[in-house]
């Protein structure tokens, strides 16, 4: 248990009950004060500089593309991993699902019409859902108008570090930590590279296979380490957030799901280092990048400078009203939609 409570003071992440209190002191604050200023904040779009660069982000996130009517049903489904919810703003309740997806959520409906419905997919979603819905990923395919992507966990998945160690002061390997989960790719690197002179890899998970498991290691006892394996979970790579910010460089295959990160966007090995799915090329691409520094600081100069484009709060805060503004006329909701 101390050593429990040890690395979770030392982990670098976030102390959750910050984010918690936050939240908390937020919920005080009535509804009618943020949907006083709804308009006035939506409008500011229209003067802003980076319009046309907002509107674009918006789009991305909310694929829907011709109007459509939510099912005239209620629902309030749970599964393993995730949790589906259709139904009005006002009736999803602290108690449905789990309190990140709730306070991240409640962050931004609550400056619409409580009354106004929508679809919510909480979890870690690795499907398409059935009728348009908010969701924290999705999968990187043609036909995913319905997931529309909402800036969710962020007190997990978007953590942005100030890494002082230069590239070429850190380890020449790469480091894993993580758990299986239902991840395919875990499994197969573990099964190639445990015990691999070029790796330092294992899982933390309680339930993971004991041969497999190794004592976990804080976020900045990670960037000791030139490249950091960000392999898909149950969805995306919590950690790809952290470590683009970071002067190691993200090793990966292709992303095949994505978040408000917008990995779909990412270009391979300029990004981060893209391996081949069976990892057969991993070794020769990580030596070719120990023995060109120069070509791993370009790719570390390019991560940090699509990181970069998440760091104005008051414009993520725009789009993502934006984007939910745009959702709830997709919907065929333009007579809630007023606040009034």
């Amino acid at each position: 248990m101390a050593d429990s409570l040890l690395y979770k003071l030392r982990s670098g992440k976030p102390p959750k009950f910050i984010y918690f209190a936050k939240n908390a002191l937020r919920m005080i604050i009535p509804g009618s004060y943020y949907r006083s200023k709804l308009k006035k904040t939506l409008d500011k779009l229209e003067k802003n500089p980076d319009k046309a660069y907002i509107i674009e982000r918006v789009n991305y996130y909310n694929k829907l593309s011709t109007t459509r009517s939510l099912p005239d049903r209620s629902v309030i489904e749970r599964f393993s991993s995730y949790f589906v919810y259709l139904g009005t703003i006002k009736d999803y309740t602290l108690s449905l699902y789990h309190k990140v997806y709730y306070f991240d959520s409640k962050e931004f409906t609550r400056w619409f019409n409580p009354n106004l419905r929508w679809g919510y997919a909480a979890g870690d979603v690795y499907f398409t859902p059935e009728f348009p819905s908010i969701v924290k990923s999705r999968l990187l395919h043609s036909d995913n108008e319905n997931s529309v992507i909402m800036k969710l966990v962020k007190l997990r998945h978007f953590i942005f570090l100030n890494d002082t160690i230069p590239f070429t002061q850190k380890k020449d390997m790469a480091i894993f930590r993580g758990k299986i989960r239902l991840s395919r790719d875990r499994k197969k690197f573990l099964e190639l590279f445990f015990n691999h002179p070029m790796f330092d890899c294992g899982l933390v998970g309680w339930d993971d296979p004991d041969e497999w498991k190794t004592p976990k290691k804080t976020i900045r006892e990670h960037l000791d380490y030139k490249f950091i394996m960000t392999l898909e979970g149950n969805d995306v790579a919590s950690n790809l957030k952290w470590v683009m910010s970071s002067n190691s460089i993200a090793v990966m295959p292709r992303p095949t799901c994505e978040t408000w990160f917008m990995e779909g966007k990412l270009i391979p090995d300029y990004h981060y280092i893209e391996v081949k799915p069976d990892f057969s090329d991993i070794v020769e691409k990580l030596n070719y990048y120990i023995q060109h520094p120069d070509k791993a600081q370009e790719i570390i100069n390019n991560a940090h400078t699509y990181i970069a484009q998440f760091k104005n709060p008051e414009r993520e805060k725009l789009i993502s009203l934006l984007v939910l503004d745009k959702y709830f006329k997709m919907t065929n909701q333009n007579s809630l939609h007023n606040n009034g």
